[in-house]
């Protein structure tokens, strides 16, 4: 997939999960990494279309890793990510060279807009919108899903589950990031929703189309 690159350097695991994961479904590839020194060398071999930095790190601040960036002749779009409220914060990250600067907490689609803008700035719009895992696809654009060359028929909720999934390929995904992301508000500690829902996800998903030959289980529970 040709899709914009996007660097998040960010020491909260949860905000890196939860805006990589937002990229992902709109299309981006993603590398995302907690420090200020590796965000440097990972901006030269990743070589990003825009980069999202925290300003509060845990060895250089983002407007140190920024100067290096640019010294070290990366140009693309930075979009800091900070909870630092102050006036005078917002101004040396921009006058620094920084694109745009927002505040956390924040809204997972304002995020995204921003990114877009940057990149429309840039001149790369994200043009991906089709997925595919072994012989799973979906296609974005469509709403659609196929599996061994048969369609999957979705609900709503479904279907934003399987997405978030198949763009987090290979990684263990907890019950708390699915609820953030899929439902946005949690059910106080009321997992079996999110069982249910996958198990119903496997019985469509995980299964051949009429006639078929068997195919592999994608979707695995790791306890």
């Amino acid at each position: 997939m040709n899709a914009p690159r996007v660097l998040v350097v960010d020491d909260e695991e949860n905000i890196s999960f939860l805006v990589g994961s937002a990229l992902k479904v709109h299309g981006y590839e993603v590398c995302t990494t907690d420090s200020g020194l590796a965000a440097v060398a990972e901006a030269a071999r990743f070589e990003p279309d825009v980069v999202v930095l925290d300003v509060m790190l845990p060895d250089l601040d983002g407007f140190e890793v920024l100067r290096r960036l640019r010294a070290g002749g990366c140009d693309a779009p930075v979009l800091f990510l900070t909870a630092r409220r102050d006036t005078a914060d917002r101004v040396r990250g921009l006058t620094a060279g920084g694109d745009d600067y927002i505040v956390k907490p924040f809204a997972l689609e304002e995020f995204v807009a921003r990114v877009q803008v940057a990149l429309r700035r840039r001149g790369a719009a994200a043009t991906t919108t089709r997925y595919e895992v072994a012989d799973l696809v979906l296609d974005d654009d469509a709403h659609r899903v196929w599996r061994a060359g048969g369609e999957v028929h979705l609900s709503a909720t479904e279907y934003k589950l399987l997405r978030m999934l198949i763009s987090n390929a290979g990684r263990v995904i907890t019950r708390a990031q699915i609820l953030d992301h899929v439902w946005q508000y949690d059910f106080d500690g009321e997992s079996a929703i999110i069982e249910s829902f996958i198990s119903n996800l496997r019985k469509k998903v995980d299964v051949a189309p009429a006639g078929g030959e068997p195919v592999p289980k994608l979707i695995h529970t790791v306890r």
